[in-house]
């Protein structure tokens, strides 16, 4: 697994409850919920390695 980054990310109070409603409905926490979303538009953009080419 590879290590994760600290980072600081700022959000509107109004769009934070929001991920912290679809966190808690989805029963993953806040900080988990953020990494899914990034990852799936990422994955969407075609922005992430494959699996094989991430292993070389």
């Amino acid at each position: 697994m590879p290590a994760k980054k600290p980072f600081a990310l700022r959000l509107d109070e109004k769009m934070m409850k929001a991920v912290e409603k679809w966190a808690a409905d989805e029963f993953r926490s806040t900080n988990g919920q953020i990494e899914w979303i990034i990852h799936e538009a990422l994955k969407k953009a075609g922005r992430l390695e494959k699996k094989n080419e991430e292993k070389n």
